[in-house]
């Protein structure tokens, strides 16, 4: 036997375990489908963000003002108004 032919199995690649390749791809599959799950539910979120931002412009400054809101909140400072309608709400259940 030759040096060739003894050292040849030891730089052989291991098989794989039967139904490895299976649960590599299902652990692949599944993390595609929770980023495509995640980029479909960013999709709704901002459609409903527009969709309420419509509704608000809509809103005359007398039911603006009954909700807590002025018109130059709508827009950006949104999400602003919002934190302090929450931080008002939070201070007066104490």
């Amino acid at each position: 036997m030759t040096m060739l032919n003894s050292t040849s199995s030891h730089f052989a690649r291991p098989a794989a375990r039967p139904g490895t390749t299976r649960r590599a791809a299902r652990v692949f599959l599944k993390a595609l489908a929770r980023l495509i799950n995640n980029w479909i539910a960013a999709v709704i979120a901002k459609r409903e963000r527009q969709a309420n931002l419509v509704i608000l412009r809509k809103l005359g400054d007398r039911e603006l003002s009954d909700i807590g809101l002025s018109r130059n909140q709508l827009g950006e400072g949104l999400p602003e108004a919002a934190k302090d309608r929450a931080r008002q709400q939070a201070s007066r259940r104490r």
